[in-house]
């Protein structure tokens, strides 16, 4: 199917081109005040006193070869990122300023990307999103009053691409090490009628990981009718994917890595009949997601202007494991007898885990923009319904009756989600203005049914009876100053963020979660001339309920987050660039940061949950996956159609918990990639011909960049406690290449 994609491709591309009528009309028909329809109200500008960076089309394009979009943004400041197939393509996730991607908070159009429950963005989801994207604006801390899950670390503001004023057609593809492929289709109409456009996208990947059977078969599309005249815009659009990923999210000590190889992939790992190590086949995540959105921007005279959207987000899949020695009770099975009389209470089986979601709504905001003033009210309303069911298909050696899907938990999650705010800039003069922005938010989260989590004590599934409201009241204040060539900015904001959906099924009675809260201090300068420029950010945030590991186990034998009183973290942002030339610049940035939680405490278990427990208090520590130092630099030359990136990351050392142990720490590591591409452009009828070629990892650098962590205790024959502890890890790919070719019509 592969080899077949390309040439139907092209067909179809010189097809489109020459059935596309040269309809467009002349666009200055338009009023150039209506700007592209989006909603915009949580964007921020050089008067918004934020830290944030925006990453323009430009820059996406020249990045993208199927990775992953928090690869695309790994070179901005203060972001790290992860992959557990070790290659950039399947399940990765990004972290900024060490929160993790449960805290940051993802939007598209303005319209909330984060899964309602988990609150995380799995951008496996939505493979090669990055090819219909405008732009992106990465706001660091709390950052503006936005839609959905709050922001606890930072923002991810993504903008699709804007509607066509002009007729194109771009055929891509990619392919490098670990059978990795990318094959992309893009057209778009053009403007019609002087008023109408289409847009569309189609894309598969693959890879086969660096991990082994790490791999991944990826498909999305992207498609979009837009109209408008001189004060309406008015956009519909879908967007999506379907993803089959074999897991590789269990990691491997380094001790397997020593026997069986630095590729190993525990997952789907099993003792066959004979006595031979096996591997289960589908040991897959299967997903579909589809995105919708109507936006509206509609221009109110000349001084309001009013975005509006619907919005509707249609999600199901399951994921097949093969689990080795499980109790059979816990997944509503009898313990049987087989023909020589052993009485068999654990087996082999393999599990089916569904989830089937459904989340819409819509959101206004009404913009007034007139001499010293700029003042948005806006608000949203959001509903979600999730089913979490699952099934176990086969029992090994089973005696008995069994359902070939027999269940064996089932529930539902519903939350309601509201928010208001209003935000204004006021220029008190012509160098300083003030900003304000309050925000109240509203969430009633429900759940029902029976869990996946056993409880002994009842001999059934724990009952799930989650019924919690929360009110917040958000306000974000700042100065910002721009004179010339210089700019600087001081805010203070407070940020809530409520509990995860696992904080709850994971959890017990007594420890229910609390929601979190942020105090975040900002400070910046920036100073920007065509031949430099150079930027500090400073930041405090300040945490109150935090929601961390501790080591404690729930009553059915899960990690509890508990929320710790205090923690914080704190740091300076540093960026410059310098432009000697048109055809040279230098961008550098770091973080030095430092993370903490204060007066921790630590709970180890001897053998399992329900034996007793030892508390062992560390002090303030290091607060897990936060390094204290990320450094990224890039040198960039362009001569004619020529480019080169030299790209580099240091990411200091992290500790995969909050003991700070060395066991259970990653190391250091310092990557370089290096990219090529030459532009040739009017060839025959061809408008531009780029082709590429990337080498990542240049160095070879045997680094992991995520991983897991567990400890407990044993007694001693002298009767000591003995602490031990251990660590899985994402292994990466060593130096590795990918070439891209795209064509322009």
């Amino acid at each position: 199917m592969k080899k077949r994609f390309l040439p139907a491709a092209a067909a179809t591309l010189a097809g489109c081109v020459a059935a596309l009528p040269s309809l467009a009309q002349d666009a200055d028909t338009l009023s150039v005040n209506l700007r592209q329809v989006e909603v915009v109200s949580n964007r921020a500008t050089e008067k918004t006193p934020v830290a944030f960076t925006n990453v323009t089309k430009k820059e996406l394009t020249a990045a993208n070869d199927g990775r992953d979009i928090p690869d695309l943004l790994q070179s901005t400041p203060s972001v790290i990122t992860t992959s557990d197939a070790g290659a950039g393509m399947g399940y990765t996730s990004i972290r900024v300023r060490g929160t993790d991607g449960s805290r940051i908070n993802v939007t598209a159009n303005g319209i909330p990307i984060n899964d309602a429950e988990s609150h995380r963005v799995y951008w496996v989801n939505m493979p090669d999103l990055a090819s219909s994207l405008r732009d992106v604006q990465i706001q660091r801390g709390a950052g503006t009053s936005t839609n959905g899950a709050g922001a606890f670390g930072a923002s991810i503001n993504m903008a699709t691409d804007a509607p066509s004023t002009e007729q194109y057609a771009e055929l891509s593809g990619a392919y490098g090490m670990y059978n990795t492929n990318r094959e992309t289709l893009r057209v778009g109409s053009g403007l019609l009628g002087g008023h109408w456009s289409f847009d569309a996208r189609i894309s598969h990947m693959g890879s086969d990981g660096y991990i082994e059977r790490a791999s991944s078969q990826l498909w999305s599309y992207f498609g979009q009718a837009a109209y408008r005249n001189t004060n309406t815009h008015l956009r519909l659009l879908a967007f999506g994917g379907k993803e089959e990923t074999y897991m590789a999210w269990d990691y491997a000590s380094k001790e397997q890595m020593e026997e069986f190889g630095r590729r190993y992939n525990p997952c789907g790992e099993y003792i066959d009949s004979e006595g031979n190590r096996a591997y289960y086949a589908d040991q897959k995540d299967n997903f579909i997601q589809h995105h919708f959105q109507l936006l509206l921007a509609q221009r109110l005279g000349d001084f309001f202007r009013l975005n509006a959207a619907l919005h509707y987000t249609k999600d199901r899949g399951y994921y097949n494991q093969y689990k080795t020695g499980r109790t059979l009770v816990e997944y509503g099975l009898t313990p049987f007898y087989t023909a020589d009389g052993e009485y068999v209470k654990k087996s082999d089986l393999v599990r089916l885990k569904y989830n089937y979601n459904g989340f819409g709504g819509g959101l206004v905001n009404l913009n007034y923009s007139r001499d010293r003033w700029d003042v948005t009210l806006g608000g949203a309303v959001n509903q979600f319904r999730g089913h979490h069911f699952g099934q176990v298909a086969w029992v090994r050696n089973y005696v008995g009756p069994i359902d070939p899907l027999q269940p064996y938990y089932d529930n539902v999650g519903r939350k309601f989600d509201s928010n208001v705010y209003l935000r204004a800039n006021y220029d008190i003069m012509q160098e300083l203005s003030a900003f304000a922005d309050l925000q109240y938010r509203h969430i009633h989260y429900t759940i029902d049914g029976s869990s996946d989590n056993f409880d002994y004590t009842t001999g059934a599934p724990q009952v799930l009876d989650v019924d919690r409201r929360w009110d917040f009241f958000n306000p974000k204040v700042g100065v910002n100053f721009i004179r010339g060539d210089h700019r600087a900015f001081a805010s203070w904001s407070v940020a809530h963020k409520e509990p995860t959906r696992d904080n709850f099924t994971d959890g017990d009675r007594s420890h229910a979660p609390q929601a979190e809260r942020l105090f975040d201090y900002e400070l910046g300068y920036a100073f920007n001339r065509p031949l430099f420029s150079l930027g500090v950010n400073l930041y405090y945030m300040d945490y109150m309920d935090q929601l961390v590991l501790t080591g404690q186990l729930s009553d059915t034998g899960n990690p509890l987050s508990v929320n710790v009183p205090s923690s914080y973290r704190m740091g300076v942002e540093l960026q410059g660039a310098l432009r000697p030339a048109g055809w040279f610049d230098w961008e550098v940035n770091a973080t030095l940061s430092r993370n903490r939680i204060k007066d921790f405490t630590e709970y180890l278990y001897l053998d399992g949950w329900d034996t007793p427990a030892i508390a062992i208090s560390h002090g303030d520590t290091p607060i897990s996956f936060s390094p204290g130092f990320i450094f990224n630099n890039s040198f960039n030359f362009r001569f004619r159609g020529f480019s080169a990136s030299l790209k580099s990351q240091y990411v200091g050392k992290q500790y995969m918990d909050n003991s700070s142990s060395d066991e259970c720490a990653l190391d250091p590591y310092f990557t370089t990639d290096l990219h090529l591409a030459y532009d040739f452009r009017n060839l025959h009828g061809i408008k531009n011909l780029r082709a590429g070629f990337s080498v990542y990892n240049l160095f070879n650098e045997d680094y992991f960049n995520n991983g897991y962590s567990y400890a407990g205790y044993y007694v001693a024959d002298n009767g000591e406690k003995v602490i031990y502890r251990g660590a899985g890890y994402a292994a990466q790919a060593p130096v590795h290449v990918m070439g891209t070719v795209t064509l322009s019509f």
